[in-house]
C-alpha cells in the first residue's frame, strides 16, 4: 500500500493509557516525517478527515463508530487501536501498534472494505451505520408493533421490544446478544433480529444485497426511536416509514496482513465451536 504521509488521530482521552499511547505514536509519526493532527472531542468536525491518508482511532469500538461515517464518506482508512473492552473493530492492541506502527506508516498493511447500512427517517440525507440500526419505542417500557417490507413485499408484523438491522460487521454486536447469527464481514447481506418478540418463534432473517427494507410503526399514538450505531438518535412519528438498505459506499479498515476474522472471534468471545477430540484408550 501507499505510505502514510498525513495521519489524523482520534483519541478517547478518558480511556486508560489512551493519551500516553497517542503521544508515543505521534512522536514516532513525526519522526518519520508524517504530518499529524489530533482530536479528542466528540463528535469531530465534519471536515476533520479531509485530505488525510489514514485515521488512527485510539479507544474502543464506540470511538471508532463515532468517526466511521465520515471515514466512509471521505474514504480515509481507519487504524483501530483498542483501549476499551472487546474491541472487534479496534483490532490492534497497544503492544501490536507499538510493534508494527513503523511498518504501517511505510504502507505494510491491507485494507478491507466493510459494508454499511444507509438509513433514512424521511428528513435530511441518509445516515450510515457500520454496526447496526436499532428501531424501538421512544419510551423504553413500551412494546412496539412494527411492519417490515422488503422491496414492497410484506415480510411480517412484529410485536416486540425493537428490531436490530445489522451489517456483517455488526453481527458480533447487539445482534449477537439478541440471539442473531454470526456473519463473515465480507458477506453482502443485512441481518434482521427481533428483540424479545411476543411470540414462541424467534428467528433472524438474512436479506440479500440490494434489498430495500421499510419499517412502519403500526401504533400511531407512539413515537419510534431510531438509533444508528449507538451514536445518533432520530425520532419518527406520524407513520413515517424508516428505510434501510446496504449503502453504496464501504468503510476502509486497516488490518495487519495476517489478520484472521475467526481468530479474533474466538479470542474476543472465548468461543469454542466444537468438542475436544477424544484420546485413545
Amino acid at each position: 500500500m501507499t505510505p502514510i504521509r498525513k495521519l489524523a488521530f482520534v483519541v478517547n482521552e478518558p480511556k486508560s493509557g489512551a493519551p500516553e499511547l497517542a503521544d508515543a505514536l505521534i512522536t514516532l509519526a513525526q519522526a518519520a516525517g508524517v504530518t499529524v493532527k489530533r482530536a479528542s472531542c466528540h463528535p469531530v468536525a465534519d471536515d476533520f478527515l479531509s485530505g488525510q491518508d489514514a485515521c488512527c482511532v485510539i479507544g474502543g469500538d464506540g470511538t471508532l463508530l463515532g468517526i466511521a461515517a465520515q471515514a466512509a464518506r471521505t474514504q480515509v482508512p481507519i487504524i483501530g487501536v483498542n483501549r476499551g473492552s472487546l474491541g472487534f473493530l479496534t483490532t490492534f492492541s497497544a503492544d501490536d501498534i507499538r510493534e508494527c506502527f513503523p511498518a504501517l506508516l511505510a504502507g505494510d498493511f491491507q485494507i478491507t472494505h466493510r459494508a454499511l447500512l444507509a438509513c433514512s427517517t424521511g428528513a435530511g440525507p441518509d445516515d450510515l451505520a457500520l454496526n447496526d440500526v436499532l428501531i424501538k419505542a421512544k419510551v423504553n417500557s413500551r412494546l412496539v408493533s412494527l411492519e417490515v417490507t422488503a422491496d414492497g413485499e410484506l415480510v411480517t408484523h412484529y410485536d416486540c421490544d425493537g428490531l436490530i438491522f445489522a451489517t456483517p460487521t455488526g453481527s458480533t454486536a447487539y445482534n449477537l446478544s439478541a440471539g442473531g447469527p454470526l456473519i463473515h464481514p465480507s458477506a453482502e447481506v443485512i441481518a434482521l433480529t427481533p428483540i424479545c418478540p411476543h411470540t414462541l418463534s424467534n428467528r433472524s432473517i438474512i436479506f440479500r444485497a440490494g434489498v430495500k427494507l421499510s419499517v412502519r410503526n403500526l401504533n400511531t399514538d407512539s413515537t419510534l426511536l431510531v438509533t444508528v450505531d449507538g451514536q445518533r438518535d432520530y425520532k419518527v412519528s406520524d407513520g413515517q416509514p424508516v428505510s434501510i438498505t446496504l449503502a453504496t459506499t464501504r468503510l476502509p479498515l486497516v488490518q495487519r496482513r495476517d489478520y484472521a476474522h475467526f481468530s479474533v472471534v474466538r479470542s474476543k468471545l472465548n468461543w469454542n465451536g466444537g468438542v475436544a477430540p477424544r484420546t485413545k484408550a
